[in-house]
Protein backbone atom coordinates (compact mmCIF):
# COMPACT_ATOMS: atom_id res chain seq x y z
CA UNK A 1 0.00 0.00 0.00
CA UNK A 2 1.13 3.29 -0.99
CA UNK A 3 1.68 5.62 1.68
CA UNK A 4 -0.65 8.08 0.46
CA UNK A 5 -3.25 5.23 0.68
CA UNK A 6 -1.85 4.49 3.77
CA UNK A 7 -2.61 7.79 5.07
CA UNK A 8 -6.18 7.87 3.78
CA UNK A 9 -6.58 4.81 5.45
CA UNK A 10 -5.48 5.99 8.27
CA UNK A 11 -7.73 8.47 8.73
CA UNK A 12 -10.98 6.49 7.84
CA UNK A 13 -9.82 3.75 10.65
CA UNK A 14 -9.48 6.70 12.78
CA UNK A 15 -13.15 8.01 11.85
CA UNK A 16 -14.11 4.99 12.51
CA UNK A 17 -13.05 4.62 15.74
CA UNK A 18 -13.83 7.80 16.99
CA UNK A 19 -17.26 7.69 15.46
CA UNK A 20 -18.92 8.37 18.93
CA UNK A 21 -17.12 11.54 18.66
CA UNK A 22 -18.20 12.26 15.38
CA UNK A 23 -21.54 11.96 15.97
CA UNK A 24 -21.53 14.17 18.89
CA UNK A 25 -19.66 16.96 17.34
CA UNK A 26 -19.91 16.10 13.82
CA UNK A 27 -21.92 18.32 10.59
CA UNK A 28 -25.45 18.87 12.79
CA UNK A 29 -23.51 20.68 15.27
CA UNK A 30 -21.32 22.95 12.86
CA UNK A 31 -25.03 23.95 11.35
CA UNK A 32 -25.99 24.76 14.94
CA UNK A 33 -22.73 26.89 15.89
CA UNK A 34 -23.11 28.41 12.24
CA UNK A 35 -26.82 29.64 13.50
CA UNK A 36 -25.69 30.96 16.80
CA UNK A 37 -22.33 32.97 15.08
CA UNK A 38 -25.08 34.45 13.18
CA UNK A 39 -27.66 35.37 15.80
CA UNK A 40 -24.48 36.52 18.20
CA UNK A 41 -23.35 38.53 15.65
CA UNK A 42 -26.56 40.21 15.39
CA UNK A 43 -26.92 41.03 19.03
CA UNK A 44 -27.03 44.69 20.01
CA UNK A 45 -26.21 46.40 23.06
CA UNK A 46 -27.03 49.86 22.84
CA UNK A 47 -27.94 50.94 25.99
CA UNK A 48 -24.91 51.84 28.44
CA UNK A 49 -26.75 50.30 31.34
CA UNK A 50 -24.47 48.20 33.86
CA UNK A 51 -23.08 44.79 32.53
CA UNK A 52 -23.52 46.43 28.77
CA UNK A 53 -19.98 46.89 28.29
CA UNK A 54 -18.90 43.33 29.90
CA UNK A 55 -21.33 41.30 27.64
CA UNK A 56 -20.20 43.32 24.50
CA UNK A 57 -16.74 41.76 25.20
CA UNK A 58 -18.00 38.57 25.55
CA UNK A 59 -20.05 39.14 23.00
CA UNK A 60 -17.19 39.54 20.68
CA UNK A 61 -15.21 37.02 22.28
CA UNK A 62 -17.77 34.71 21.75
CA UNK A 63 -17.45 35.74 17.90
CA UNK A 64 -13.54 35.03 18.26
CA UNK A 65 -14.32 32.08 19.43
CA UNK A 66 -16.78 30.38 16.96
CA UNK A 67 -15.08 32.13 14.09
CA UNK A 68 -11.61 31.16 15.05
CA UNK A 69 -12.02 27.68 16.48
CA UNK A 70 -15.08 25.89 16.37
CA UNK A 71 -16.34 26.34 13.16
CA UNK A 72 -13.06 25.60 11.50
CA UNK A 73 -12.89 22.95 13.63
CA UNK A 74 -16.22 21.29 13.49
CA UNK A 75 -16.17 22.00 9.75
CA UNK A 76 -13.16 19.53 9.67
CA UNK A 77 -12.06 17.51 12.54
CA UNK A 78 -9.20 15.37 10.75
CA UNK A 79 -7.17 17.98 10.45
CA UNK A 80 -4.32 18.07 12.54
CA UNK A 81 -4.29 19.37 16.40
CA UNK A 82 -3.01 22.83 16.39
CA UNK A 83 -0.24 23.21 19.37
CA UNK A 84 0.13 27.16 19.62
CA UNK A 85 3.17 28.25 21.30
CA UNK A 86 2.84 31.33 23.33
CA UNK A 87 4.11 33.28 25.48
CA UNK A 88 5.28 37.29 26.21
CA UNK A 89 8.20 38.88 25.21
CA UNK A 90 11.68 37.41 25.66
CA UNK A 91 10.37 33.75 26.96
CA UNK A 92 12.14 31.67 24.42
CA UNK A 93 9.12 30.26 22.50
CA UNK A 94 10.70 30.91 19.29
CA UNK A 95 14.11 28.98 20.59
CA UNK A 96 12.21 26.23 22.51
CA UNK A 97 10.15 26.03 18.77
CA UNK A 98 13.21 25.38 16.47
CA UNK A 99 14.99 23.39 19.45
CA UNK A 100 11.40 21.11 19.02
CA UNK A 101 11.87 21.05 15.38
CA UNK A 102 16.06 20.67 15.59
CA UNK A 103 16.28 23.29 12.69
CA UNK A 104 15.83 27.32 12.45
CA UNK A 105 12.69 27.41 11.29
CA UNK A 106 11.19 30.09 12.85
CA UNK A 107 13.35 33.68 13.54
CA UNK A 108 14.30 34.43 16.92
CA UNK A 109 13.86 37.93 17.56
CA UNK A 110 16.70 39.75 18.47
CA UNK A 111 15.55 43.70 18.91
CA UNK A 112 11.73 44.52 20.89
CA UNK A 113 9.61 44.52 19.20
CA UNK A 114 9.81 42.06 17.04
CA UNK A 115 7.53 42.18 13.91
CA UNK A 116 7.56 38.69 12.21
CA UNK A 117 5.16 36.23 10.73
CA UNK A 118 3.65 33.33 12.70
CA UNK A 119 4.73 30.19 11.51
CA UNK A 120 2.85 26.84 11.25
CA UNK A 121 4.56 23.55 10.68
CA UNK A 122 3.09 20.21 10.22
CA UNK A 123 4.24 16.63 9.04
CA UNK A 124 4.66 16.63 5.20
CA UNK A 125 2.29 12.99 5.68
CA UNK A 126 -0.22 15.67 6.69
CA UNK A 127 -0.48 18.08 3.99
CA UNK A 128 -3.94 16.22 2.22
CA UNK A 129 -5.74 16.91 5.49
CA UNK A 130 -4.62 20.07 6.47
CA UNK A 131 -7.85 22.62 6.09
CA UNK A 132 -7.59 25.66 5.29
CA UNK A 133 -8.61 28.58 7.70
CA UNK A 134 -7.68 31.50 10.09
CA UNK A 135 -4.36 29.62 11.29
CA UNK A 136 -3.04 28.70 7.77
CA UNK A 137 -4.58 32.44 6.34
CA UNK A 138 -2.33 34.40 9.12
CA UNK A 139 0.54 31.72 9.30
CA UNK A 140 3.65 30.71 7.43
CA UNK A 141 2.55 27.51 6.46
CA UNK A 142 5.59 25.16 6.23
CA UNK A 143 6.34 21.16 6.53
CA UNK A 144 8.58 19.41 8.48
CA UNK A 145 10.09 16.04 9.31
CA UNK A 146 10.24 16.98 12.93
CA UNK A 147 6.79 17.81 13.42
CA UNK A 148 4.83 14.64 15.05
CA UNK A 149 2.48 13.39 12.77
CA UNK A 150 -1.11 14.63 13.35
CA UNK A 151 -0.36 17.79 14.87
CA UNK A 152 0.91 21.17 13.74
CA UNK A 153 2.98 23.60 15.99
CA UNK A 154 2.19 27.16 15.49
CA UNK A 155 4.80 29.72 16.69
CA UNK A 156 2.89 32.73 17.53
CA UNK A 157 3.72 36.31 17.49
CA UNK A 158 4.71 38.02 21.71
CA UNK A 159 1.12 38.30 23.67
CA UNK A 160 2.15 41.68 24.93
CA UNK A 161 4.15 43.09 22.08
CA UNK A 162 4.55 46.51 21.69
CA UNK A 163 3.08 46.02 18.03
CA UNK A 164 -0.62 45.84 18.40
CA UNK A 165 -0.67 44.16 15.33
CA UNK A 166 1.11 41.66 17.00
CA UNK A 167 -0.99 40.92 19.97
CA UNK A 168 -4.28 41.23 17.86
CA UNK A 169 -2.51 37.92 15.57
CA UNK A 170 -1.33 35.93 18.95
CA UNK A 171 -4.80 36.82 20.16
CA UNK A 172 -6.39 34.94 17.23
CA UNK A 173 -4.28 32.69 17.14
CA UNK A 174 -4.73 31.22 20.40
CA UNK A 175 -8.71 31.03 19.61
CA UNK A 176 -8.11 29.29 17.28
CA UNK A 177 -5.35 26.66 18.54
CA UNK A 178 -6.40 22.80 20.13
CA UNK A 179 -3.80 23.70 22.64
CA UNK A 180 -1.65 26.01 24.32
CA UNK A 181 2.03 25.21 24.85
CA UNK A 182 2.49 28.49 27.19
CA UNK A 183 5.71 29.29 27.51
CA UNK A 184 6.83 32.39 30.81
CA UNK A 185 10.19 31.92 32.19
CA UNK A 186 11.43 31.51 36.00
CA UNK A 187 11.36 35.48 36.32
CA UNK A 188 7.96 35.97 35.19
CA UNK A 189 5.57 33.39 35.92
CA UNK A 190 4.28 35.57 38.76
CA UNK A 191 3.43 38.27 35.98
CA UNK A 192 -0.65 38.82 35.62
CA UNK A 193 -0.12 38.13 31.73
CA UNK A 194 0.83 33.77 32.28
CA UNK A 195 -2.28 33.94 34.08
CA UNK A 196 -4.64 36.11 32.27
CA UNK A 197 -3.84 34.09 29.01
CA UNK A 198 -4.24 30.55 31.33
CA UNK A 199 -8.02 31.95 32.43
CA UNK A 200 -8.84 32.92 28.80
CA UNK A 201 -7.99 29.30 27.92
CA UNK A 202 -9.92 27.68 31.16
CA UNK A 203 -12.54 29.90 30.06
CA UNK A 204 -13.36 28.28 26.60
CA UNK A 205 -12.10 25.18 28.19
CA UNK A 206 -8.69 24.75 25.75
CA UNK A 207 -5.95 21.97 26.84
CA UNK A 208 -3.14 23.39 28.18
CA UNK A 209 0.42 22.45 28.84
CA UNK A 210 3.30 24.75 30.86
CA UNK A 211 7.16 25.52 30.27
CA UNK A 212 8.81 27.02 32.59
CA UNK A 213 11.81 27.91 30.89
CA UNK A 214 15.07 29.19 31.86
CA UNK A 215 15.22 27.92 35.67
CA UNK A 216 18.49 28.65 37.72
CA UNK A 217 19.59 25.09 39.09
CA UNK A 218 19.85 26.43 42.57
CA UNK A 219 15.66 27.53 42.86
CA UNK A 220 14.56 24.64 40.42
CA UNK A 221 12.60 22.64 42.95
CA UNK A 222 11.41 25.94 44.83
CA UNK A 223 10.19 27.64 41.45
CA UNK A 224 8.47 24.15 40.03
CA UNK A 225 7.05 23.87 43.42
CA UNK A 226 5.81 27.48 43.54
CA UNK A 227 3.73 27.36 40.30
CA UNK A 228 2.49 23.84 40.97
CA UNK A 229 1.15 25.72 43.44
CA UNK A 230 -0.37 28.60 41.52
CA UNK A 231 -1.90 25.91 39.29
CA UNK A 232 -3.52 24.30 41.49
CA UNK A 233 -5.36 27.77 42.93
CA UNK A 234 -6.12 28.40 39.69
CA UNK A 235 -8.07 24.88 38.84
CA UNK A 236 -5.18 24.14 36.72
CA UNK A 237 -4.19 20.80 38.43
CA UNK A 238 -3.78 18.43 35.46
CA UNK A 239 -1.94 20.79 33.40
CA UNK A 240 1.38 19.09 31.82
CA UNK A 241 4.37 21.25 33.55
CA UNK A 242 7.69 20.95 31.59
CA UNK A 243 10.90 22.72 33.16
CA UNK A 244 14.22 23.86 31.08
CA UNK A 245 16.84 25.17 33.54
CA UNK A 246 19.20 27.74 32.32
CA UNK A 247 21.71 27.45 30.49
CA UNK A 248 22.94 30.71 30.36
CA UNK A 249 24.07 32.91 27.37
CA UNK A 250 23.84 30.45 24.33
CA UNK A 251 22.94 31.45 20.58
CA UNK A 252 21.12 29.18 18.13
CA UNK A 253 18.96 26.07 19.54
CA UNK A 254 18.77 24.45 22.65
CA UNK A 255 20.65 20.99 23.33
CA UNK A 256 18.17 18.17 22.52
CA UNK A 257 18.23 16.59 25.50
CA UNK A 258 16.84 20.11 27.14
CA UNK A 259 13.69 19.89 25.36
CA UNK A 260 13.45 15.89 24.88
CA UNK A 261 10.42 15.99 27.82
CA UNK A 262 8.34 18.17 25.63
CA UNK A 263 9.31 16.10 22.32
CA UNK A 264 8.09 12.99 24.05
CA UNK A 265 5.04 14.45 25.05
CA UNK A 266 4.13 16.21 21.83
CA UNK A 267 4.95 12.82 20.24
CA UNK A 268 2.37 10.97 22.35
CA UNK A 269 -0.04 13.41 20.96
CA UNK A 270 1.13 12.50 17.69
CA UNK A 271 -0.70 10.24 15.63
CA UNK A 272 -4.48 10.14 14.12
CA UNK A 273 -6.14 8.54 16.98
CA UNK A 274 -4.39 10.72 19.59
CA UNK A 275 -4.09 13.60 18.24
CA UNK A 276 -8.21 13.41 17.10
CA UNK A 277 -8.39 12.84 20.99
CA UNK A 278 -6.83 16.79 22.17
CA UNK A 279 -8.87 17.69 18.96
CA UNK A 280 -12.15 16.07 20.73
CA UNK A 281 -11.13 17.08 24.21
CA UNK A 282 -10.43 20.73 23.52
CA UNK A 283 -13.65 21.12 21.24
CA UNK A 284 -15.67 19.26 23.76
CA UNK A 285 -14.14 22.02 26.20
CA UNK A 286 -14.93 24.91 24.01
CA UNK A 287 -18.65 23.41 23.30
CA UNK A 288 -19.12 23.26 27.40
CA UNK A 289 -18.10 27.00 27.86
CA UNK A 290 -21.12 28.01 25.36
CA UNK A 291 -23.59 27.56 27.67
CA UNK A 292 -22.27 29.97 30.35
CA UNK A 293 -21.28 33.06 27.57
CA UNK A 294 -24.14 32.52 25.34
CA UNK A 295 -26.68 32.19 29.23
CA UNK A 296 -24.91 35.62 29.89
CA UNK A 297 -25.10 37.30 26.89
CA UNK A 298 -29.41 36.45 26.55
CA UNK A 299 -29.56 37.84 29.98
CA UNK A 300 -27.72 41.27 29.25
CA UNK A 301 -30.29 41.02 26.33
CA UNK A 302 -33.04 40.61 28.40
CA UNK A 303 -31.58 43.77 30.77
CA UNK A 304 -31.46 46.02 27.48
CA UNK A 305 -34.75 44.86 26.67
CA UNK A 306 -36.45 45.75 30.17
CA UNK A 307 -34.37 49.29 30.27
CA UNK A 308 -35.85 49.91 26.80
CA UNK A 309 -39.26 49.08 28.23
CA UNK A 310 -38.99 51.51 31.31
CA UNK A 311 -37.21 54.04 29.08
CA UNK A 312 -40.28 54.15 26.69
CA UNK A 313 -42.68 53.95 29.28
CA UNK A 314 -41.28 57.24 31.03
CA UNK A 315 -41.10 59.16 28.02
CA UNK A 316 -45.02 57.93 27.02
CA UNK A 317 -46.10 59.67 29.71
CA UNK A 318 -44.32 62.97 28.93
CA UNK A 319 -47.43 62.77 26.30
CA UNK A 320 -50.49 63.99 27.88
CA UNK A 321 -49.08 66.75 29.81
CA UNK A 322 -46.95 68.07 27.22
CA UNK A 323 -49.86 68.17 24.82
CA UNK A 324 -51.76 69.73 26.63
CA UNK A 325 -49.71 72.30 27.15
CA UNK A 326 -48.99 73.56 23.84
CA UNK A 327 -52.55 73.21 22.80
CA UNK A 328 -53.59 75.26 26.02
CA UNK A 329 -50.76 78.09 24.85
CA UNK A 330 -52.22 78.41 21.30
CA UNK A 331 -55.94 78.72 23.28
CA UNK A 332 -54.71 81.67 25.48
CA UNK A 333 -53.93 83.36 22.59
CA UNK A 334 -50.51 84.15 23.64
CA UNK A 335 -49.15 82.99 19.72
CA UNK A 336 -49.83 86.94 18.46
CA UNK A 337 -47.40 88.79 20.68
CA UNK A 338 -46.03 92.36 20.44
CA UNK A 339 -45.00 92.11 17.01
CA UNK A 340 -48.56 91.57 15.67
CA UNK A 341 -49.78 94.56 18.11
CA UNK A 342 -47.26 96.45 16.34
CA UNK A 343 -48.18 95.37 12.89
CA UNK A 344 -52.12 96.26 13.79
CA UNK A 345 -51.10 99.58 14.80
CA UNK A 346 -49.30 100.40 11.82
CA UNK A 347 -51.65 99.11 9.77
CA UNK A 348 -54.82 101.02 11.21
CA UNK A 349 -52.55 104.35 10.80
CA UNK A 350 -51.78 103.79 7.52
CA UNK A 351 -54.31 102.50 5.30
CA UNK A 352 -57.49 102.53 8.19
CA UNK A 353 -57.52 98.83 8.04
CA UNK A 354 -60.09 98.34 10.67
CA UNK A 355 -62.15 101.54 9.64
CA UNK A 356 -63.87 99.90 6.77
CA UNK A 357 -67.78 100.78 6.82
CA UNK A 358 -70.44 98.52 7.47
CA UNK A 359 -73.89 98.98 6.13
CA UNK A 360 -76.41 96.84 7.26
CA UNK A 361 -74.91 93.30 7.65
CA UNK A 362 -72.42 94.01 4.91
CA UNK A 363 -68.97 95.61 4.46
CA UNK A 364 -68.78 98.50 1.83
CA UNK A 365 -65.69 99.15 -0.16
CA UNK A 366 -64.38 99.72 -3.30
CA UNK A 367 -62.26 96.99 -5.63
CA UNK A 368 -59.60 99.19 -5.29
CA UNK A 369 -59.66 99.90 -1.47
CA UNK A 370 -60.12 96.22 -0.96
CA UNK A 371 -56.80 95.64 -3.04
CA UNK A 372 -54.69 97.95 -0.94
CA UNK A 373 -55.72 96.61 2.43
CA UNK A 374 -55.10 92.65 1.11
CA UNK A 375 -51.50 94.43 0.25
CA UNK A 376 -51.04 96.46 3.31
CA UNK A 377 -52.20 92.89 5.26
CA UNK A 378 -49.24 90.84 3.87
CA UNK A 379 -47.17 92.07 6.69
CA UNK A 380 -49.82 91.07 9.15
CA UNK A 381 -49.74 87.39 7.50
CA UNK A 382 -46.02 87.51 7.91
CA UNK A 383 -46.07 88.65 11.23
CA UNK A 384 -48.30 86.18 12.35
CA UNK A 385 -46.63 83.30 10.72
CA UNK A 386 -43.27 84.07 12.88
CA UNK A 387 -45.36 83.91 15.61
CA UNK A 388 -47.06 80.93 15.08
CA UNK A 389 -43.44 79.74 14.34
CA UNK A 390 -42.16 80.69 17.50
CA UNK A 391 -44.46 79.39 19.13
CA UNK A 392 -44.44 76.13 18.05
CA UNK A 393 -40.89 75.94 17.92
CA UNK A 394 -41.05 77.10 22.02
CA UNK A 395 -43.46 73.92 22.59
CA UNK A 396 -41.00 71.78 21.04
CA UNK A 397 -38.18 73.25 23.21
CA UNK A 398 -40.31 72.76 26.36
CA UNK A 399 -41.16 69.19 25.66
CA UNK A 400 -37.37 68.35 24.67
CA UNK A 401 -36.10 70.10 27.80
CA UNK A 402 -38.67 68.22 30.11
CA UNK A 403 -37.33 64.60 28.49
CA UNK A 404 -33.56 65.61 28.95
CA UNK A 405 -34.59 66.19 32.74
CA UNK A 406 -36.17 63.29 32.88
CA UNK A 407 -33.90 60.76 31.01
CA UNK A 408 -30.56 62.19 32.28
CA UNK A 409 -31.27 64.22 35.10
CA UNK A 410 -31.96 63.15 38.95
CA UNK A 411 -33.07 59.78 39.58
CA UNK A 412 -32.97 59.04 35.54
CA UNK A 413 -33.72 55.41 34.75
CA UNK A 414 -30.32 53.57 33.69
CA UNK A 415 -29.75 54.13 30.07
CA UNK A 416 -31.86 57.47 29.80
CA UNK A 417 -28.68 59.38 29.03
CA UNK A 418 -27.75 57.31 26.22
CA UNK A 419 -31.39 58.38 24.36
CA UNK A 420 -31.94 62.03 25.87
CA UNK A 421 -32.50 64.27 23.22
CA UNK A 422 -29.47 66.02 21.75
CA UNK A 423 -30.30 69.77 21.65
CA UNK A 424 -28.44 70.53 18.74
CA UNK A 425 -30.20 68.19 16.55
CA UNK A 426 -33.60 68.42 18.08
CA UNK A 427 -33.34 72.47 17.35
CA UNK A 428 -32.46 72.04 13.44
CA UNK A 429 -35.05 69.25 12.85
CA UNK A 430 -37.67 71.95 14.40
CA UNK A 431 -36.35 74.40 12.49
CA UNK A 432 -36.65 72.29 9.20
CA UNK A 433 -40.06 70.91 10.13
CA UNK A 434 -42.30 74.24 12.08
CA UNK A 435 -42.36 76.27 9.19
CA UNK A 436 -43.82 73.40 7.33
CA UNK A 437 -46.57 72.57 9.91
CA UNK A 438 -47.64 76.35 9.87
CA UNK A 439 -47.42 77.11 6.17
CA UNK A 440 -49.70 74.13 6.14
CA UNK A 441 -51.93 76.41 9.07
CA UNK A 442 -51.98 79.14 6.39
CA UNK A 443 -53.33 77.30 3.87
CA UNK A 444 -56.26 76.22 5.55
CA UNK A 445 -57.21 79.54 6.88
CA UNK A 446 -57.00 80.57 2.81
CA UNK A 447 -59.19 77.47 2.41
CA UNK A 448 -62.08 78.33 4.61
CA UNK A 449 -62.47 81.79 3.23
CA UNK A 450 -63.31 80.23 -0.28
CA UNK A 451 -65.52 76.97 1.56
CA UNK A 452 -67.55 80.65 3.71
CA UNK A 453 -67.09 82.20 -0.30
CA UNK A 454 -69.27 78.77 -1.49
CA UNK A 455 -71.98 78.68 1.01
CA UNK A 456 -75.08 80.11 -0.32
CA UNK A 457 -76.77 81.66 2.72
CA UNK A 458 -73.47 83.61 3.76
CA UNK A 459 -72.04 83.82 0.45
CA UNK A 460 -73.40 87.79 -0.13
CA UNK A 461 -71.75 89.08 3.47
CA UNK A 462 -68.22 87.26 2.64
CA UNK A 463 -68.54 88.47 -0.91
CA UNK A 464 -68.60 92.17 0.38
CA UNK A 465 -65.70 91.20 2.91
CA UNK A 466 -63.46 89.64 0.32
CA UNK A 467 -64.18 92.84 -1.72
CA UNK A 468 -63.33 95.05 1.27
CA UNK A 469 -60.16 92.98 2.27
CA UNK A 470 -59.56 90.48 -0.51
CA UNK A 471 -59.64 86.77 -0.25
CA UNK A 472 -56.33 86.33 1.54
CA UNK A 473 -56.36 89.78 3.22
CA UNK A 474 -59.98 87.89 4.89
CA UNK A 475 -57.87 84.66 5.39
CA UNK A 476 -55.07 86.87 7.32
CA UNK A 477 -57.76 88.45 9.53
CA UNK A 478 -58.89 84.79 10.25
CA UNK A 479 -55.48 83.83 11.83
CA UNK A 480 -54.85 86.73 13.45
CA UNK A 481 -57.51 86.23 15.18
CA UNK A 482 -57.30 82.64 15.85
CA UNK A 483 -53.65 83.35 17.25
CA UNK A 484 -54.50 86.02 19.58
CA UNK A 485 -55.59 89.39 17.92
CA UNK A 486 -58.30 91.01 19.98
CA UNK A 487 -58.13 94.17 17.27
CA UNK A 488 -58.66 90.93 14.68
CA UNK A 489 -61.06 89.57 16.02
CA UNK A 490 -63.07 92.93 17.00
CA UNK A 491 -62.79 93.60 13.14
CA UNK A 492 -64.23 90.09 11.68
CA UNK A 493 -67.50 90.44 14.28
CA UNK A 494 -68.25 93.95 12.71
CA UNK A 495 -67.78 92.79 9.16
CA UNK A 496 -69.13 89.17 9.57
CA UNK A 497 -71.02 88.83 12.49
CA UNK A 498 -71.37 85.22 13.84
CA UNK A 499 -70.09 84.05 10.52
CA UNK A 500 -66.47 84.68 11.62
CA UNK A 501 -66.56 82.27 14.73
CA UNK A 502 -66.46 79.07 13.70
CA UNK A 503 -63.46 79.81 10.92
CA UNK A 504 -61.90 81.45 13.74
CA UNK A 505 -62.30 78.15 16.32
CA UNK A 506 -61.06 75.51 13.63
CA UNK A 507 -57.93 77.68 12.46
CA UNK A 508 -57.27 77.81 16.33
CA UNK A 509 -57.93 74.21 16.64
CA UNK A 510 -56.01 73.19 13.95
CA UNK A 511 -53.05 75.25 15.16
CA UNK A 512 -53.35 73.76 18.77
CA UNK A 513 -53.16 70.07 16.80
CA UNK A 514 -50.24 71.33 14.84
CA UNK A 515 -48.37 72.24 18.45
CA UNK A 516 -49.42 69.15 19.59
CA UNK A 517 -47.85 67.89 16.72
CA UNK A 518 -44.65 69.34 17.40
CA UNK A 519 -44.98 67.87 20.59
CA UNK A 520 -45.30 64.29 19.61
CA UNK A 521 -42.15 64.73 16.90
CA UNK A 522 -39.87 65.44 20.09
CA UNK A 523 -41.27 62.33 22.04
CA UNK A 524 -40.80 59.93 19.02
CA UNK A 525 -37.35 61.19 18.35
CA UNK A 526 -36.71 59.70 21.49
CA UNK A 527 -38.69 56.60 20.90
CA UNK A 528 -37.06 56.04 17.47
CA UNK A 529 -33.81 56.00 19.56
CA UNK A 530 -35.14 53.16 21.67
CA UNK A 531 -36.16 51.16 18.69
CA UNK A 532 -39.48 49.38 17.62
CA UNK A 533 -41.77 48.83 20.80
CA UNK A 534 -42.26 45.20 19.87
CA UNK A 535 -38.55 43.80 18.29
CA UNK A 536 -39.38 42.03 15.47
CA UNK A 537 -37.22 38.83 17.20
CA UNK A 538 -36.82 38.04 20.55
CA UNK A 539 -32.86 38.31 20.35
CA UNK A 540 -33.13 36.20 23.62
CA UNK A 541 -35.05 33.49 22.84
CA UNK A 542 -33.38 33.05 19.55
CA UNK A 543 -29.65 32.84 21.95
CA UNK A 544 -31.20 30.26 24.17
CA UNK A 545 -33.27 28.05 21.81
CA UNK A 546 -29.68 27.64 19.78
CA UNK A 547 -27.95 26.64 23.14
CA UNK A 548 -30.99 24.25 23.54
CA UNK A 549 -30.46 22.25 20.49
CA UNK A 550 -26.03 22.08 21.32
CA UNK A 551 -26.91 20.79 24.83
CA UNK A 552 -29.05 18.13 22.76
CA UNK A 553 -26.75 17.34 20.54
CA UNK A 554 -23.54 17.31 22.93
Amino acid sequence: MTPSLETRASRRAASRKDAGAGEEIGVTVHDVARDLRRDVAAVELPLPIDGAEEAAASRDRLLAQLDEHLLPRLKELSSPAVVVVAGSTGAGKSTLYNSLLGETVSEAGVLRPTTREPVLAHHPADADVMSPGPVTELSRVVQHEGVPRGTALLDAPDLDSFVQQNRSTAQQLLEAADLWLFVTTAARYGDALPWQALARATERGASVAMVLNRVPKETLTTVRGDLLQRLREHGMTDVPLFVIPDVGPHEGMLDPSVVQPVRRWLTMLAGPDRSRAVVVRTLKGALGALPGWVTSLADAIDAQQEAVHVLRRRVTEEIPAAEQLARDAVAAGVVAGASVEARWRELSGTVGVDRVKVRGDRARSTRRAGRAREAALEGLRSDVVDAATRTLAASGARVEERLRAVLAGPGAPAGGEAVAPDGAARTAAREAEVPGRVAQWVERADALVAELAGDGASAARVEAAVKAFGSRGLATLFLASAAGSGDADRLLSRVLGDLAAAPVATLRDDLGDRAAAVVDAEVQAVLDDLGPSEPADDAAAGLRVRLAELRRLT
